[in-house]
């Protein structure tokens, strides 16, 4: 056989065949058949590897085989006539099978010949029969030494890649094999972490076991992290003080929060240089307080040996309701907590826990969307923003979130002063599927005067309800200045209803019911007055939520929602605010007065909202509606408590020259508290609303009450109006304006007093 190519039988056989039919010998004819020739590349064109591994008779042969191998210019064999001397060889092996074939000559092919067949095989390392043969004729050589050269090329480019991923491989074994002994190593160090003693290994699982030193790492940095907080976050903190006060978190030296927040571009550096002028070091210290507000809030919200329960409000200690926080339980739980309370700062800490109608994924999507959050807690939240997004979670939720923000809290009365915040915001699911939402106080972060509302550790826990209901756990913990509260409210807000858990419970449950009754299909059709119309629902909803929102926000004492007050306006115990309105759709164009005042009342608040609620008594204290008879001519129910809805009332004048009055109102409550809000609206809007039309383009000015129950049984009550006094926003206001609308409540407070107290009482 020829040396370097071993012929199968079946194919020595046909060789052999071949050359007896023709006569003669592969090596003594010059010039070969089709089919000869064919048989023949057929035979050589077995593959490098296959005379690689064929066996080896003599030591010519092995020497042979290893040539290519050994040589890296890839050696072939000369061509020709030895070529074919090698067919007549294998012929002669039929004959003769003791007969050795004797070496064959091999040359080495020339650099320029190399050269380009290796540039060649850049652009085509597969070139096919007609490519080979025009190669061939350029470099002077047989098409089967072109071909055989691009076999052993890419046999050799695919042994160079297997030996560089074998590397990787190997590396990558080598990696794993030293994490496994420091597994290993771990493992045999194992304790209990109760008793402190060795682990017997086969009573835990290894995952269990690592999960167990996890644990133990993360309440170490817990520890450390409560340790900070309690040194740097209790007392104000300057610019200058601040580039000092944080050794242990500088950018060289910082260390990572238990959790990896993945900060967003842009983090919160930006933001708290930007609020408070401080550096970029201040961003591990936000991360760091999350983390300890979320293991404290979910310890508050668990631990029942922390609160006080108090059935009602008037046999409280103080004036508290529900459960309350016990101090000194407190602060054996928590020995270092978030710094020392400040002696001017007053505690107000409440838990309240409900029921309510919503799945979990939408209240934590509500909680984390700011214009969600304040939109359905608008009687508490006057504003809100996000100031910046450090997180926006994993897995496509918010699991994870965080995000630094600032609020203003409210009551719905001037006499209450509002109480600003800046916290960061900290959502995360835990293992058992409970979702928390907590907020801690960042303003000792930010110099400014002095501390009047610090945000302890507060937010809720949402757990997952058959039938799409949560089971929501709140807590409030604030210290607070609240020496500026009037003293008729500093019952209410002593007793945690103004600014406390259960208020925040109350307004949540009464809002889920509130969206429920958006996504109602089944009405009462017979009943008269009932909007079954799913668009029209959806507008008229939208459109008292709005009235709700701008009622809200010029009630209170707040001054974020472009009202100007006026000083010297007449009446000591009103407060009157202006506004000009241009260019927007929501609100008539012209110069709008606002007005509000809170006094007393000796009847219970269930009392007083349905006075106000019902249109048969409306004449006894609506002064606009000149006495005419009060009609409802549509309304949408708004949960259970008949007193929650959304309705239309027609105002029929007694006046025959006068056409009626459409007035849109919205009356709700719950155990902290209720409102009457109402505005008058054009007929022709009202059509457009009730087919489905686009509620933001209908006008209003809303009025209304804010009825909060009082600690000796009797009502606070906030009576607010807005007026158009003049149509054109450029105009000049007029004291005679003012006068006439102090006048209007003036005389809407004692026609009040007098219908439902049955006689007129000072305030």
């Amino acid at each position: 056989m020829p040396v370097g190519i071993m012929i199968p039988a079946r194919q020595q056989s046909a060789a052999s065949m071949m050359g007896r039919n023709t006569g003669s010998s592969f090596g003594s004819s010059s010039v070969l058949s089709l089919s000869q020739r064919s048989l023949l590349e057929e035979a050589q064109q077995i593959p490098l590897q296959l005379r690689e591994t064929a066996p080896a008779t003599t030591a010519e042969s092995e020497m042979a085989r290893a040539a290519p191998e050994a040589d890296g210019d890839f050696e072939s064999k000369s061509g020709g006539s030895e070529n074919i001397e090698g067919g007549a060889s294998g012929a002669d092996d039929d004959q003769d099978q003791n007969q050795r074939p004797r070496k064959k000559p091999y040359h080495r092919h020339t650099q320029h010949q190399i050269q380009e067949m290796e540039a060649f095989f850049k652009e085509c390392p597969h070139p096919d029969d007609k490519q080979r043969k025009e190669l061939s004729r350029e470099l002077g050589l047989e098409p089967l030494q072109v071909k055989f050269w691009f076999q052993n090329k890419r046999t050799q480019m695919k042994n160079q890649h297997e030996r560089q991923e074998n590397g990787g491989l190997r590396a990558e074994n080598d990696k794993l094999r030293a994490e496994n002994m420091r597994f290993k190593e771990a493992l045999s160090n194992a304790s209990c972490l109760n008793c402190g003693a060795p682990a017997a290994l086969g009573e835990i699982s290894l995952d269990e076991h690592h999960l167990r030193i996890e644990n133990a790492r993360l309440r170490e940095e817990i520890d450390r992290i409560s340790g900070i907080a309690a040194k740097y976050v209790g007392k104000p903190m300057g610019t200058a003080a601040a580039a000092s006060s944080y050794p242990l978190l500088s950018p060289t030296t910082s260390s990572r929060s238990p959790l990896d927040f993945g900060f967003c571009s842009g983090g919160g550096g930006e933001l708290l240089r930007g609020v408070a002028g401080q550096s970029e070091v201040e961003k591990p210290v936000v991360v760091e307080l999350a983390v300890a507000a979320m293991e404290e809030l979910i310890q508050m919200a668990q631990l029942d040996e922390l609160w006080v329960r108090h059935d009602t409000m008037n046999g409280a200690a103080g004036g508290a309701c529900g459960e309350t926080l016990n101090e000194e339980e407190y602060a054996r739980a928590f020995p270092r907590g978030f710094g020392p309370k400040q002696s001017a700062l007053k505690t107000e800490a409440s838990r309240e826990t409900a029921v309510v109608i919503m799945n979990q994924m939408n209240l934590v999507e509500m909680l984390m969307d700011v214009n969600q959050w304040s939109n359905v807690f608008t009687g508490i939240v006057s504003r809100a923003l996000t100031l910046e997004v450090l997180s926006t979670g994993v897995a496509g939720n918010y699991n994870g979130a965080l995000q630094v923000m600032s609020a203003e809290f409210q009551v719905p009365s001037p006499l209450v002063p509002t109480r600003e915040s800046l916290f960061v915001r900290h959502c995360k699911q835990h293992p058992d599927g409970t979702w928390a939402v907590a907020d801690v106080s960042l303003d000792s972060l930010r110099p400014g005067p002095a501390l009047r509302c610090r945000r302890r550790p507060s937010g809720c826990l949402i757990q997952e309800m058959p039938n799409g209901y949560s089971k929501v756990t709140w807590v409030e913990h604030v210290e607070v200045d609240d020496r500026s509260v009037h003293d008729i409210y500093k019952p209410l807000v002593n007793s945690g209803l103004a600014f406390g858990a259960k208020r925040w419970v109350g307004t949540l449950d009464r809002q889920c019911e509130r969206l429920a009754s958006v996504m109602a299909s089944n009405f009462p059709s017979a009943d008269i007055g009932v909007i079954t119309s799913a668009e029209g629902r959806k507008s008229m909803l939208t459109l008292a939520e709005r009235m709700v929102v701008s009622f809200c926000g010029g009630v209170s004492a707040s001054t974020t929602h472009q009202w100007t007050t006026l000083s010297g306006s007449g009446a000591e115990d009103v407060r009157v605010m202006t506004r000009k309105s241009v260019d927007d759709p929501g609100r008539p164009p012209g110069i709008v007065l606002n007005a509000a005042t809170s006094f007393w009342l000796p009847v219970s608040p269930e009392r007083v909202f349905d006075f106000l609620r019902d249109e048969t008594t409306r004449s006894e204290w609506d002064i606009l509606s000149n006495g005419g008879v009060v009609q409802e001519m549509a309304h949408i129910a708004n949960g259970r408590d008949q007193g929650n809805c959304v309705s239309l009332l027609r105002v029929n004048s007694t006046n025959s020259n006068q056409g009626s009055m459409l007035i849109l109102q919205e009356s709700c409550r719950d155990a902290t508290g209720s409102y009457v809000v109402y505005a008058p609206v054009d007929v022709m809007a009202m059509n457009v609303v009730l087919n489905g039309g686009d509620p933001d383009y209908v006008a209003l000015l809303p009025s209304g009450f804010a009825i909060l129950p009082d600690a000796a049984g009797g009502s606070l009550l906030t009576v607010a109006f807005q007026i158009l006094v003049d149509s054109v926003p450029t105009a000049k206001l007029s004291l005679g304006s003012v006068a006439t609308v102090n006048s209007l409540i003036a005389c809407t407070v004692e026609r009040i007093k007098a219908s439902v107290a049955g006689e007129t009482i000072p305030h």
